[in-house]
């Protein structure tokens, strides 16, 4: 669990960042060089235009123009790109001498500020990107840029004696799987269809990582498995959408919650083939693995590894290492001195956080029908002290389930500096420490490092030496006013205006729309609690994002369907913009679109629409199989 659950929308559109500025920036850019200015412009026999023997490709011409081809060369480029532009003659130029090669290899180009689906589809997230096509199938272009450097590539490429370059990622069927993965030290492992536009856009993310991982020692492996092609492992592992990814260690099955991009997949697994803990084998690494540290250290006391507790800990750790650190020792004499018995796991708060309020420490000694489930749930129960500093690596550790207030300033923990964190932590924990407020979740955090969280909040240029947020339990925001300055009975006033309803969220909201007729009903920020949560009605929701080409493909068709329920008693076929408006944590979006049906507003119980195709009869199949919907217009 990576950070920033709350900023998920942030990150789910960094690939598509790029798009959105070319809206932006072609319109006022006059570029009399640029790729798409006074070219001479030809048709070929098959009606593709051509500029200085470059095809120029779009979304409707790709399918034929390029992905029917051999092979071909294709830049994805934006008009305003300088890069693209230094590209520009030296791409032309090999271009027209490699039509005369024998046999012809053309070269193409995509305006992907125009053509979004095709940048999208094929990963795009920078300018220019080349990419090889050889019948449909892409491979990434490794070669120079200059006008020989493309030539001498690209007649290699085309060369008979070509190879394709060994497979980085592994290819799993029910044949080959559990002597796969049951041999292997690590593998992320992904469940893919092939008509899912997520998964296609995945793909070349898990294609670099995989380049990446495989030169580590051991090298680390990626594995997909074709979900439309293998049913009994789609059921087996209990795949219900796509695409769905899985560590595996020896064949036993983890969660994967990393990113999904090349970097970011690459560092989580190398995270996850560190030692998921650590053997204390001196009382100086104990003392030091204990005392010296920032955050929390887990250690289990044994005493061996036939000790019935180990196993156990040891697989606890290889499933949650990225958020604690683990580590264990065998030592009678480590026993002796923290005053444990064998098989005791102990969690130690680091020693800045110790306070007259709360135990330094909290030891697990139950030693019948212990679980992994047990276990987690006592880590979870102890892991956040009575105020400590928020980490934005295992951000969720302070949501769960309860009120959550923080307190923003500068935090420097420095030999200097130290004194003052701990003169306004201390103040703080006075009303933490408060049985009144026993219900709520206390944390400090470094002004700097969540500046996000005050810019959301619109603290973010109050000016004070310290802000104060809150998050109720369905993770609404509120800011403590910034007229005064911080102080012990200012929080106390600001939780008891809380507590008493007196307070109203800070919500990122367009405007309400005026004119809400149509048969897409338009969500908003601040209409969503009214018309979505506090509905008796089934909600069909669609998020979208403008700059989204799937979204606008959509768009017809979920008019269509609008049309269809529009009157309706119980289904309202509605839609939100997820880059413009606040959503609930319970309707998170891991693309555009994302169709959520929300019945009766139970968020918590979200059905995502994951069945393909989205065309009217499906998506009124899909309502009509998870509700007790009836339709008043059945001519559509």
């Amino acid at each position: 669990m990576k950070i920033f659950t709350f900023l998920m929308l942030l990150s789910l559109s960094l690939s598509s960042v790029l798009f959105v500025k070319a809206d932006e920036e072609a319109n006022t850019v006059e570029d009399t060089d640029s790729q798409d200015g006074n070219q001479d412009a030809t048709a070929g026999d098959d009606g593709v235009i051509e500029e200085e023997g470059v095809l120029v490709l779009t979304k409707e011409n790709f399918q034929d123009a390029a992905l029917t081809k051999d092979i071909i060369l294709v830049e994805f480029y934006a008009p305003w790109c300088g890069h693209c532009k230094t590209l520009a003659p030296n791409y032309a130029k090999a271009a027209q001498k490699l039509k005369d090669n024998d046999p012809p290899i053309p070269l193409g180009k995509v305006d992907a500020t125009v053509h979004r689906e095709l940048g999208e589809e094929y990963g795009v997230s920078g300018f220019p990107t080349l990419k090889v096509f050889r019948k449909g199938k892409v491979y990434d272009y490794e070669g120079p840029r200059d006008e020989a450097g493309i030539i001498k590539y690209m007649q290699g490429q085309a060369s008979p004696s070509w190879k394709p370059p060994p497979e980085v990622v592994v290819s799993l069927n029910k044949d080959n799987f559990d002597t796969f993965v049951n041999s292997q030290p690590l593998v992320l492992l992904e469940f893919y269809a092939p008509w899912c536009g997520h998964c296609k856009k995945l793909g070349p993310e898990l294609q670099k990582a995989a380049k990446e991982l495989v030169k580590e020692d051991p090298p680390i492996v990626i594995a997909i498995v074709d979900a439309v092609h293998q049913g009994d492992l789609v059921k087996r592992f209990q795949v219900t959408g796509y695409p769905t990814m899985f560590v595996m260690r020896y064949g036993v099955k983890y969660e994967y919650e990393g990113p999904r991009d090349a970097v970011g997949i690459a560092k989580y697994m190398r995270q996850m083939a560190k030692p998921t803990s650590v053997e204390l084998t001196t009382m100086k690494e104990v003392k030091d693995y204990i005392d010296y540290q920032d955050d929390l250290s887990v250690v289990g006391f044994f005493s061996g590894e036939d000790d019935p507790m180990y196993q156990l800990y040891v697989d606890t750790a290889n499933a949650i290492n990225e958020e604690y650190r683990f580590g264990y020792t065998f030592l009678e004499e480590a026993r002796k001195l923290y005053e444990v018995s064998t098989s005791n796991i102990v969690l130690f708060h680091s020693k800045r956080y110790h306070s007259k309020y709360e135990p330094g420490r909290f030891v697990f000694d139950e030693k019948v029908n212990v679980t992994f489930d047990t276990l987690l749930v006592w880590l979870q129960r102890h892991d956040v002290p009575l105020v400590g500093q928020m980490i934005d690596s295992v951000f969720e550790r302070w949501f769960r389930g309860q009120a959550v207030v923080i307190v923003f300033y500068g935090l420097d923990w420095s030999l200097d500096h130290k004194d003052d964190t701990q003169f306004w932590r201390h103040r703080i924990l006075e009303v933490a420490s408060d049985p009144e407020y026993k219900d709520y979740t206390f944390a400090i955090a470094d002004e700097d490092e969540f500046g996000k969280f005050l810019v959301d909040l619109g603290l973010d240029d109050s000016g004070n030496e310290i802000n104060v947020g809150l998050y109720d339990t369905k993770k609404r925001r509120y800011a403590m006013d910034t007229d005064d300055e911080f102080s012990v009975e200012g929080l106390r006033e600001f939780l008891q205006d809380f507590k008493d309803g007196n307070l109203k969220p800070v919500i990122k909201s367009q405007p309400k729309p005026k004119d809400n007729d149509g048969p897409v009903r338009i969500i908003v920020g601040n209409t969503f609690d009214k018309e979505v949560r506090q509905t008796e009605k089934n909600v069909l929701l669609e998020i979208y994002a403008p700059w989204c080409g799937h979204c606008k493909k959509l768009e017809p068709v979920y008019k269509k369907l609008g049309k269809k329920y529009k009157d309706s008693d119980s289904v309202v076929i509605a839609k939100i913009d997820g880059t413009a408006n606040d959503l609930p944590m319970e309707v998170q979006a891991e693309g555009f679109p994302t169709l959520f049906l929300v019945k009766g507003g139970d968020l918590e119980n979200l059905i995502k629409f994951e069945g393909g195709e989205r065309t009217v009869a499906s998506l009124s199949a899909f309502i009509e199989e998870n509700t007790t919907a009836s339709q008043t217009k059945d001519e559509l």
